[in-house]
């Protein structure tokens, strides 16, 4: 009964958070602040509709919640993690299909701010990599589109090398965010198996193929950027819980690419420090774990900076771009905090009450260790 009272506690005070900044954000706007968004706290538009794939986003909704819980139960480990993606795979193609093919996906990642524009611009790669920081300001000559300029070329590169392969265009781009960023949520599942238990990992399959970030995964290059840093942070889970060092090497390797697609990535290392307290006992076993990791990490980085791109010059000048557009208008005063409101949109309520009981299970523990401390004193 005390859990689900926290619970409730929790989500009403996630839920008082998001009407906050809905309700301040509009204020703001009403007063001509520079907010630069239509449905603060979201740089989003309030337009309620059903389309093409409406049918479907409700079928696989459906199916998850009757069907899902039984099904992670059963199933073996592997199949698991292939249903779980193929899931959530269906779910974020079909919340964008709603906007049909063309609006909902193929066009996604051809508008004037994204990196679809510039594919052109990289016949050589090698050239174009030396000479990317001389095009990020906003006055420089043939300045990158936004989300160009804003992540590291590694983002950009990527839609290139598929271009190269012949899933040149909008649809194979789009797909290939829904697909490899649906394969997060798998993710996450190893790594609740490998630091927690297979219990708690089937318990939250379910979750984690209905997860409100769909939205964002279908389509936007994000969703693959989460999926690298969601699977390097899986693999360092396996590689301290005692499998092969080539998990820890692939790690490194991919948090390595995670710092070359978006700058924001480099956060994950805190994630990535707790995965390995969490396995400390392994590290300290076999001390020579941590080399595999770090020697997978250099290699991306390695790669960029031999073709000439430099990535503290590139995030140093980017600031100074951010404060030429939007960016340098935005209250900060406001988004500094309306920005978490943001993110209880992307991880849903459930996340929210989820985070509640870790929080209290991690603050039982310590208290239980401190009180065995001073009974053995």
């Amino acid at each position: 009964m005390h859990r689900s009272r926290h619970d409730l506690l929790a989500v009403l005070g996630a839920a008082l958070l998001v009407t906050a900044a809905a309700l301040i954000g509009r204020h703001l706007r009403a007063g001509h602040d520079n907010l630069f968004v239509d449905w603060p706290p979201l740089y989003a538009h309030w337009e309620p509709h059903v389309g093409p794939g409406t049918p479907a986003a409700l079928l696989v909704a459906a199916a998850v919640v009757l069907y899902g819980p039984p099904l992670a139960a059963r199933l073996p480990w592997r199949p698991l993690l292939l249903t779980a993606w193929a899931a959530g795979t269906a779910w974020t193609f079909s919340l964008a299909w709603i906007d049909g093919w063309y609006r909902g996906i193929a066009e996604r990642l051809t508008s004037r701010y994204e990196y679809l524009r510039v594919i052109d611009r990289f016949q050589d790669i090698p050239a174009t990599l030396r000479d990317f920081t001389h095009h990020i300001l906003l006055d420089s000559p043939g300045h990158w589109p936004p989300h160009t300029a804003g992540h590291p070329p590694a983002a950009t590169v990527t839609f290139v090398l598929l271009d190269r392969v012949g899933l040149g265009g909008g649809g194979w781009a789009g797909m290939w965010c829904v697909v490899v960023g649906a394969s997060a949520g798998a993710a996450v599942l190893v790594a609740l198996r490998a630091l927690a238990s297979e219990e708690l990992a089937r318990r939250a399959a379910p979750f984690l193929v209905l997860a409100p970030a769909a939205v964002w995964v279908g389509v936007s290059a994000d969703g693959y950027f989460a999926a690298v840093a969601a699977w390097a942070v899986a693999l360092l889970a396996l590689a301290v819980t005692g499998r092969s060092p080539a998990w820890a090497a692939g790690s490194g390797l991919l948090f390595g690419l995670a710092l070359y697609l978006s700058y924001g990535l480099t956060l994950f290392a805190v994630i990535g420090g707790a995965v390995l307290l969490l396995g400390r006992a392994e590290v300290r076993r076999r001390p020579v774990l941590l080399a595999y990791p770090l020697g997978g990490l250099v290699v991306v980085p390695a790669v960029f900076t031999a073709l000439g791109f430099n990535w503290w010059e590139a995030y140093h000048i980017l600031v100074e771009r951010y404060y030429q557009g939007a960016g340098g208008k935005r209250p900060y005063g406001y988004f500094v905090w309306a920005n978490l409101a943001c993110t209880v949109f992307v991880v849903g309520l459930a996340t929210v009450a989820g985070l509640r009981r870790c929080v209290a299970s991690l603050g039982g523990g310590t208290h239980a260790a401190l009180r065995a401390r001073r009974e053995a004193l």
